[in-house]
């Protein structure tokens, strides 16, 4: 794709992704995505704002094509999918200088073996001239790294938020003009990348607060023209009361678990509650991730295999302690055949999150009558909770 226009002497560059569906090694990308890199042409200066993944850079070489010179690479975070082609545009342009947080410094030579005569670090709130225009760094650390940093272009009032605000798509779309999928593709990468540091990205967004932004340009996803949209959506996310919702993943190997979720879902129904129900076996982790962000309460249902939960509900817990949502109750259910500790495998798997234990319902082999009493007494007790701290 060539350079596409956001105003005069400002660009996007980069690539679209169209076929990549796992990041990471472990993040679904169901819709592919994006890695966003921008050009800025001041009078004297001429800077890059990131790059892109190693696997798109002969895109990006070729939409730099007619630049004769850059002065300045600006790296705003160090994992590579920013930050990986950095080399090859050194290599093609030696005399720019290459601007990132100390941290940062730090963390490129280390991961890519950049020389350090290349380097300019800046500080909190400094700036660089391009003559016409300004670029100015604000260090928003734990977004989603400790080194992340941000660029404000004062002039145009535009904000290189990086990984805030992201979003994966492939999209021919260069401005989130469907805010329906945008949204959902925002909240999966918010819940699967920035959950676990939401109280310090809260503050950093109390720190991006003063700024009068119009255009929000993110490294992945489409640009926000309207930034309140993403803003407010990211606060409700952050600092928002938890839903009158209980997310349930579970497994089951001979049905007895699943009659239990079953009849459990259907009473939480029953009583107002709304549920999201995850099988273990075919869960996209990243619906998972994205359900968690609002549930009031979790409870994970498993069998229990050599004497402990199912491995697929171990990795459930762990994702539920690792991404530290805002839940506020916990419980347990599953059958067992002779014996184990699966209550106290999983109840010490998650001590990141706040919660308080509701009784665990376990039984013996198939569920029977005071087995479903004992689930009609936990969604009454859910129930209660959720109406006693106003979940709605």
């Amino acid at each position: 794709m060539k350079p596409r226009k956001i105003k005069d002497n400002i660009y996007w560059m980069g690539s679209v992704d169209w076929s990549r569906r796992l990041f990471d090694s472990l993040i679904p990308l169901p819709d592919g995505t994006s890695y966003n890199a921008y050009l800025i042409e001041g009078i004297d200066k001429i800077a890059l704002i990131d790059t892109v993944d190693p696997s798109m850079v002969d895109e990006l070489l070729n939409q730099l094509e007619g630049i004769s010179k850059l002065d300045y690479v600006v790296s705003l975070h160090s994992e590579q999918d920013h930050s990986g082609s950095i080399p090859h545009i050194l290599s093609r342009y030696p005399n720019a200088k290459l601007v990132s947080t100390p941290k940062a410094k730090e963390i490129l030579i280390n991961l890519l073996h950049i020389s350090e005569e290349y380097f300019i670090t800046v500080n909190d709130g400094d700036s660089i001239s391009l003559g016409d225009k300004t670029l100015k760094f604000i260090h928003t650390p734990w977004v989603h790294w400790p080194e992340t940093m941000v660029a404000y272009l004062e002039e145009d009032k535009i904000l290189f938020s990086c990984d805030l605000f992201g979003s994966h798509i492939a999209t021919t779309d260069l401005y989130a003009s469907d805010e329906r999928r945008v949204y959902e593709a925002a909240k999966r990468y918010y819940a699967e990348i920035m959950m676990p540091f939401r109280n310090v990205i809260k503050k950093n967004l109390e720190k991006l607060a003063p700024y009068d932004i119009a255009i929000i340009a993110p490294s992945h996803g489409p640009i926000h023209p309207r930034p309140a949209f993403i803003v407010n959506a990211h606060l409700e996310w952050i600092d928002g009361p938890p839903k009158n919702l209980v997310v349930l993943p579970y497994v089951s190997m001979h049905n007895s678990t699943k009659l239990m979720v079953d009849f459990l879902v259907s009473s939480l129904v029953e009583k107002g509650i709304d549920v999201e129900l995850f099988d273990l076996t075919v869960t996209d982790i990243g619906k998972l991730a994205m359900a968690l962000v609002d549930a009031g309460t979790i409870i994970i249902g498993t069998p229990t295999v050599l004497a402990g939960p199912h491995p697929n509900a171990v990795y459930a817990a762990f994702l539920a302690n690792a991404l530290r949502p805002k839940a506020r109750f916990l419980s347990i259910i599953g059958s067992y055949g002779w014996g184990g500790r699966t209550v106290e495998i999983l109840a010490g798997m998650v001590p990141n999150l706040k919660v308080e234990i509701i009784e665990p319902v376990l039984t013996i082999g198939a569920p029977g009558e005071a087995d479903f009493e004992a689930l009609e007494n936990l969604a009454e007790t859910v129930a209660a909770k959720h109406k006693e701290h106003g979940f709605k």
